[in-house]
């Protein structure tokens, strides 16, 4: 009897933690909504939609070229978790909205996602249709005095949203989660 009480409770030690849900890293939106599209421009006037991407997980994020921490930062634990999820990874889009029109032209964000990882688009558009997107997605944005160096800075959300495969907004990574993080809750959701 002890044998089996001891039996039932191995077995129960390894079964209980695949019984519990997963616990995501980023904040999970309770009740997810279809993400506002957007139609803006990339490089060699290729226009972007969400709909290029139904099927795959989008991680949208909002920045600039010219920013000199928060956006490399952010850039560089997104790509590190590409990394980690290997071959899953081409089940899954980053796009950078630029949220300085002004200087921010689309072949300058191509260039520079592409310091990150080939497959980054960076968008823009007017800058009537970048105000209008950041305003759909809660996006906060402003221009606002830099050094004699880097001109102004624009102050702005720094989060990413995950958009899932059928294109309602499901995740948000605050700044600074980890790669591996970030790499776990999108491996979970490419189940």
């Amino acid at each position: 009897m002890v044998g089996l009480i001891v039996g039932l409770g191995s077995i129960a030690l390894v079964a209980l933690p695949r019984l519990r849900p997963y616990q995501f890293h980023g904040t999970v939106l309770q009740s997810p909504q279809p993400a506002p599209d957007f139609e803006l421009e990339a490089a060699h006037g290729q226009k972007v939609s969400l709909k290029n991407f139904q099927g795959k997980l989008v991680l949208l994020y909002f920045g600039y070229t010219f920013c000199p921490d928060v956006c490399p930062a952010t850039l560089s634990e997104l790509a590190k978790a590409l990394d980690i999820l290997g071959s899953q990874a081409q089940d899954v889009q980053v796009i950078m909205i630029s949220v300085d029109p002004g200087r921010d032209t689309p072949e300058m964000l191509a260039e520079y996602v592409a310091h990150f990882d080939p497959s980054f688009l960076g968008v823009t558009g007017t800058p009537e249709e970048i105000a209008q997107t950041a305003a759909l997605y809660g996006i906060f944005y402003e221009a606002h005095e830099g050094t004699a160096a880097t001109g102004y800075l624009v102050d702005h959300t720094a989060t990413v949203m995950v958009i899932d495969q059928k294109g309602h907004l499901k995740l948000i990574f605050p700044f600074g989660m980890p790669a591996e993080e970030i790499a776990a809750d999108l491996a979970y959701l490419l189940k």
